[in-house]
């Protein structure tokens, strides 16, 4: 067969995105019988394949070819596309080489905001704004790249403009704004216009926002899109990575934790064969995190310290185990930090639900609720279905924690409503927990109980054994009062002629967390007096 055939046969397979065959047809013609174009198909179909080395080379002999051919504007794209796939790839000395020689090309052609390459290279001077922190200056470049796609009637700049635009719209905490330029940019992948590499960026692009702000409604829509993109392209590689990332997420959400932890694995391998060992850290987080629910305490922090190894920040998930492990100083201490450090309102808002519960648990209910006041704040600016959720839930579990069982039960059947809504059985056993205690507080046992015993089962079909334990013991509890375990811990030292002082130095806690527990505990006792009370604990061998 003659080269001319060849690379026919490996065009039309190019054309019908067979990229298998795409890449088998133009791998064996020799690069110097190749122009330009089908120099730059070889790197297309390689970089989709996960041949990084092989994509390298035929973009940088692309890059060479258009010059040949007196084309600085193929060659200036060519540029462009090195610097971005180096950059993935971690090799960053290399990528910005590329990306000067493509900015000094287009200044050598005299009027290069006259020139479509204008947005492509815009697009690495954002990159580099963004790496850097500079979102403002990040923002304008979006809004070039958004404007040029449109003067030239480029639908990948388009595209690309828009979905850019709308995550520094996220993080600058204008979340209606953002997700209105992230439909844009769907849309614009809707046409069927955008070529296949800035289609799978703002695919992913697109859904990793949404995850970001716990908007959970747009991501599942979106990955469902993704998935099927990507099973329509047989062979495909590249963002099957992140594909898998995002649909384990869903699965995690909808407590299919096995299905979900084969999609990190998954993840994981299609990472490894693009060479983007960088993009693993996520992926060892999300195990992390269904690891640790499930109570495989020792395999999560495997997993979390395999993401801060590849680059990834394990927390608030870490905080979270340690807090699971019994090592709740360490982990209010965390959480403390990290509340303390400057984040944008996307990235706190991630923090958030996890301080509250950290915070409860290492009985420091007045910092919990100003967390979670913040918590509310943020989801009624977001209006976000996940981050509603986990807002109502972290009232009503600051409520309990306060003795407001009434606004416990109100917001935690809120919680209720909105997770079921989205179909998120773990999340939604425990804000049922949360109504169950507080309905305990109020003298409705038989009420409180059931509750108890429908999350006892969620739990149990979920294999979440740790939250199934504390439920078991829920129901087991004959405290007398309704008392609960600290503050019978407290009562049986008041008991014991122990000080306010002495009881906070035994217990590792301060001195205003005794009082709270001991107006808690006279409150349910109907007593005035420690005298009262230490009477009680010693009529019910509390002391």
């Amino acid at each position: 067969m003659s080269v001319v055939q060849d690379l026919l046969r490996a065009r039309t397979a190019y054309d019908r995105r067979d990229w298998v065959a795409a890449y088998s047809g133009l791998s064996e013609v020799e690069p110097d019988a190749m122009g330009s174009s089908d120099l730059l198909a070889l790197g297309t179909v390689a970089y989709l394949l996960g041949e990084h080395n092989d994509c390298v080379q035929a973009l940088q002999r692309a890059f060479q070819a258009h010059l040949a051919e007196r084309d600085p504007h193929g060659a200036i794209r060519c540029a462009c596309w090195l610097a971005r796939t180096l950059m993935m790839h971690g090799e960053t000395a290399v990528a910005s080489g590329w990306a000067g020689r493509a900015s000094r090309l287009l200044e050598e052609t005299g009027q290069p905001e006259d020139m479509v390459e204008h947005g492509y290279v815009a697009i690495l001077e954002m990159y580099r704004n963004i790496f850097s922190g500079q979102m403002e200056a990040a923002m304008e470049l979006a809004e070039e790249i958004g404007a040029c796609g449109r003067r030239f009637h480029d639908p990948d700049l388009t595209a690309m403009g828009f979905v850019s635009q709308g995550r520094m719209l996220l993080y600058a905490g204008r979340v209606p704004e953002g997700l209105a330029r992230l439909d844009e940019a769907m849309a614009t992948i809707a046409s069927g216009e955008v070529s296949v590499v800035f289609a799978g960026d703002v695919y992913c692009t697109m859904i990793e926002g949404c995850q970001e702000i716990s908007d959970f409604s747009r991501a599942s829509e979106w990955t469902a899109a993704l998935t099927s993109w990507c099973e329509s392209q047989p062979g495909l590689v590249a963002f099957t990575g992140q594909c898998a990332v995002h649909r384990g997420q869903i699965m995690r959400l909808h407590g299919a934790y096995d299905d979900a932890l084969e999609e990190f694995d998954e993840a994981l391998a299609r990472y490894r064969r693009m060479g983007i060992e960088p993009a693993t850290g996520l992926s060892h987080y999300e195990r992390g995190d269904v690891l640790r629910v499930r109570g495989r305490l020792a395999e999560a922090e495997a997993a979390y310290d395999e993401a801060i190894a590849h680059g990834h920040e394990a927390q608030p998930g870490l905080a979270l185990l340690w807090s699971a492990q019994g090592k709740r100083d360490a982990a209010a201490a965390a959480i403390r930090r990290m509340l303390a450090e400057p984040r944008d309102p996307v990235h706190r808002s991630q923090l958030l639900p996890a301080a509250v519960e950290v915070l409860l648990d290492a009985e420091a209910p007045d910092e919990a609720g100003q967390v979670a006041d913040e918590l509310t704040e943020i989801a009624s600016s977001f209006a976000c279905d996940g981050l509603e959720a986990a807002a109502e839930h972290s009232r009503a579990a600051v409520a309990l924690a306060d003795t407001r069982p009434t606004d416990a039960v109100t917001h935690g059947q809120a919680a209720l409503r909105n997770w079921n809504d989205l179909r998120a059985p773990y999340e939604s056993a425990l804000a049922r927990v949360l109504v169950g205690r507080g309905l305990s507080d109020l003298g409705d046992e038989t009420s409180a109980r059931s509750e108890l015993q429908v999350a006892l089962k969620t739990f149990a079909e979920l294999g979440t054994e740790p939250a199934e334990a504390r439920v078991r013991c829920l129901l087991a509890d004959e405290r007398p009062g309704g008392l609960s375990p600290r503050e019978v811990e407290v009562l049986g030292l008041v008991a014991r002629g122990r000080s306010n002082r002495e009881i906070a130095e035994h217990l590792s806690i301060s001195e205003k967390t005794v009082a709270r527990h001991l107006s808690n505990t006279f409150t349910k006792l109907d007593v005035a007096s420690r005298t009262a009370a230490a009477a009680f604990a010693f009529e019910h061998d509390l002391a």
